[in-house]
C-alpha cells in the first residue's frame, strides 16, 4: 500500500505521462525554486513563529513578525531563485510577503481559536488501506466547531465554487473527524493573503463519504494504469519534465540552435513543407467548391447535364436530399417510436472507436482489430512570430 498526497493524484489527473516520469521512472531533474514559492515558504514559517510564539505566552507584535520575514529573506535569498513574470524584482516579492503578514496580523491578532496543530503532518488510512498524507498549515477549534485552514499566496482569489469542490481540505476534514470525536462540524478556510479575505466552505458527512470513494477510485485507476497518456495544458509551462516530454522535446532542440542550423533542421523543414501542402489543399478545396457552384449555375442557364471540356466531361446529377431538423433529439425518438431508427442508423465510427479502446464495450473487443494509426494537424507556435 503506498502513500498518497494531493498532489500525487492530482498530478496523474493533470498528466498520467508526467506522473509516469515522477512515481513509476522516478526521473530525477533540478527543480528550480520559484521566487513564489520561496516567498510562500517563508510566509508560512512567519505565521507558524506567530501562533508558536503566542502558545508559549511569548510577546508578539506586528514589527516583530516583519523583523523575522525579512531576515529570512536576508538569509536565504539567492540569486538562482527563478522569477518568471516581467517587470517584477526580488524586492517586489519581498514587499508582497511583508503586505501580506501585515495585514494577516492586523486581522487575527485578536482571534480567540484554540490552535491545535501547525503544519500538521499525519498519515489517513483510506478504507482501501491505501494511505492519505494530511498536512494542514493551521488547525485549531473554538468549542466543538473545528477549523482546517490553509495559507494562499496566490493572485487569483478563490471563488465560492472552487472552495466548495476543491479535494484536499475536504479529505482533510475527514481526518479531523476521525482524530476528534467531539467535532460537530468542520469548516475549511483558505486564508487568500493577497487580498486579506477568506475562502470558506463546509462538507456533509454524505459528501465526504462520496468524496472519498471519488478518492479510492482515482487511486485504484492510478495502481491499474497500462498507459500514461500525455495532456497538453497551460500547466505544461510550469512541468519539471518538460524539456523531456515528446510534446517540446524538439522545441527545446531548437532553442539549442543558432538560426542557421535551426532553418536547416529536418523537422522544420518537414513541418514547414506540410503546412504549405495543408494550405494549398485548403485552397483547393475553397476553388473546388466554387467551380461546383459555376458548372451547376451553367448547367442550370444552358439546360444541359453534361458539360464538355477539352478533355474530361463534367456530368451534372440533380437528386434530393433532405435537412435534419434542429431538434434532433425529438426527431431520433420519433424514429425510434416508428420502428425505423435501427434501420437507417449509422454506426458512429469515433464513438465505438473511443469506446473499445476505452475498455467499455469489452462483449465486442474481441471481435475487432486494434491497431496503432497516425493523426496529423497543424497548429501555430506560440513562440514565433510571423
Amino acid at each position: 500500500m503506498a502513500v498518497y498526497p494531493h498532489s500525487r493524484v492530482s498530478m496523474y489527473e493533470n498528466c498520467p505521462y508526467a506522473y509516469k516520469l515522477k512515481y513509476i521512472d522516478r526521473v530525477e531533474v533540478d527543480i528550480p525554486t520559484t521566487i513564489e514559492a520561496f516567498m510562500g515558504d517563508l510566509v508560512h514559517q512567519t505565521l507558524e513563529k506567530m501562533y508558536k510564539d503566542k502558545k508559549f505566552k511569548k510577546r508578539v507584535s506586528k514589527a516583530m513578525l516583519v523583523r523575522f520575514f525579512k531576515d529570512l529573506w536576508d538569509r536565504e535569498y539567492s540569486k538562482d531563485i527563478l522569477i518568471v513574470k516581467e517587470g517584477l524584482t526580488a524586492e517586489n516579492y519581498k514587499k508582497m510577503g511583508i503586505k501580506f503578514i501585515s495585514d494577516y496580523y492586523d486581522t487575527y491578532k485578536n482571534d480567540d481559536m484554540t490552535i491545535l496543530g501547525l503544519e500538521t503532518q499525519d498519515k489517513m488510512t483510506l478504507p482501501d488501506g491505501n494511505k492519505w498524507h494530511v498536512r494542514i498549515d493551521k488547525l485549531g477549534c473554538k468549542g466543538d466547531v473545528y477549523y482546517v485552514c490553509d495559507y494562499k499566496t496566490n493572485s487569483r482569489m478563490k471563488d465560492q465554487e472552487e472552495a466548495d469542490s476543491d479535494r484536499q481540505l475536504a479529505m482533510y476534514s475527514i481526518w479531523v473527524k476521525n482524530r476528534f470525536k467531539d467535532a460537530k462540524k468542520v469548516v475549511l478556510k483558505w486564508h487568500m493573503l493577497a487580498f486579506n479575505k477568506e475562502a470558506i466552505s463546509e462538507r456533509s458527512n454524505q459528501q465526504l463519504e462520496k468524496l472519498q470513494q471519488e478518492v479510492i477510485n482515482i487511486i485504484k485507476e492510478i495502481e491499474n494504469a497500462k498507459e500514461f497518456p500525455r495532456n497538453q495544458t497551460a500547466l505544461c509551462d510550469y512541468c519539471v519534465f518538460k524539456q523531456m516530454c515528446p510534446s517540446f522535446k524538439h522545441e527545446f532542440e531548437l532553442k539549442k540552435k543558432p538560426v542557421e542550423k535551426f532553418k536547416k533542421d529536418f523537422g522544420v523543414l518537414l513541418v514547414d513543407e506540410f503546412s504549405e501542402i495543408k494550405s494549398k489543399l485548403s485552397e483547393l478545396r475553397e476553388k473546388e467548391d466554387e467551380f461546383k457552384e459555376k458548372l451547376i449555375e451553367f448547367g442550370k442557364q444552358f439546360g444541359v447535364d453534361a458539360i464538355y471540356g477539352s478533355n474530361k466531361i463534367a456530368k451534372l446529377k440533380e437528386f434530393d436530399k433532405i435537412v435534419m431538423p434542429e431538434d434532433k433529439e425529438e426527431f431520433i425518438k420519433l424514429m425510434k417510436e416508428k420502428g425505423i431508427y435501427d434501420e437507417c442508423s449509422m454506426v458512429c465510427y469515433p464513438k465505438l472507436n473511443s469506446k473499445v479502446i476505452n475498455g467499455e464495450l469489452e462483449e465486442i473487443k474481441d471481435k475487432v482489430q486494434i491497431e496503432k494509426d497516425w493523426r496529423i494537424s497543424l497548429s501555430k507556435r506560440k513562440d514565433v512570430e510571423e
